[in-house]
């Protein structure tokens, strides 16, 4: 994306303080220099970086790419705080400001995850998010794809594809996993559209992110996958 110019950036729920961004959007851990101040700081943190005790680091893709390492140009403009995101989305009054693409992991407490989230908690952040772009300019032509990195529960009763007398599977040796739900929200969604048969997966994401910009596939998975298109009408908003 960064090669071909389309926008994006990732932005995390508590970045700004695990980062050490004082002062940035998302911030909460005061101006006293060598206190972190939030109490639901890590307790073993070092100001200026004082991560949520909930900030998840291995949830940071980007972080672990030299491309994006601590002082880089391309570390401040690609991995920003999730309040950055939100200020964005207040801004479009008029024209979405918004960028290209948008990736969003909110903080530890507020992903949905079973453990150490709350239901609640996570489902009430994830319908702030949407109805800030559904009273934003960005409504009109902005596409949300809502997912997990899991499906959350002990047992799936559709057998996955590959797993049957020891097949391999379809793109690996490990084969599909259980099943992960996805959430497809924009205005330009077929009506009384029933879900095909197209086989997914969480690099059809990807693959409509690269059909959408025109993007040559970086690797033969998402090549091969097909996208999120036949959802849409791609022309007109659904009636």
């Amino acid at each position: 994306m960064t090669a071909s110019k389309v926008s994006w950036a990732w932005y995390s729920g508590g970045w700004s303080n695990a980062n050490g961004d004082v002062n940035g959007p998302g911030w909460t851990n005061g101006s006293t220099p060598g206190k972190c101040t939030d109490p639901t700081a890590l307790g073993t943190a070092t100001y200026p970086n004082c991560p949520d005790a909930l900030f998840q680091f291995h949830h940071q893709p980007f972080n672990y790419y030299s491309a994006y390492a601590p002082g880089t140009l391309a570390r401040a403009d690609h991995l920003q705080d999730e309040v950055a995101y939100e200020n964005a989305v207040a801004a479009s009054k008029k024209t979405c400001g918004l960028r290209d693409v948008s990736f969003i992991k909110p903080l530890g407490e507020e992903n949905e995850h079973p453990g150490y989230a709350s239901e609640n908690t996570g489902s009430d952040h994830l319908v702030e998010l949407l109805s800030s772009i559904e009273a934003s300019a960005c409504a009109k032509d902005t596409m949300v794809i809502v997912t997990y990195d899991e499906f959350g529960g002990q047992w799936d009763h559709v057998l996955p594809p590959g797993t049957v007398g020891g097949v391999p599977g379809a793109h690996d040796k490990w084969g599909p996993g259980t099943r992960i739900p996805a959430l497809v929200v924009s205005p330009l969604l077929q009506a009384n559209f029933v879900v095909d048969h197209v086989e997914h997966d969480t690099t059809s994401i990807l693959t409509t992110i690269e059909k959408r910009f025109n993007l040559k596939p970086p690797g033969t998975r998402d090549a091969g996958l097909a996208s999120l298109a036949t959802a849409f009408y791609a022309k007109a908003p659904a009636s």
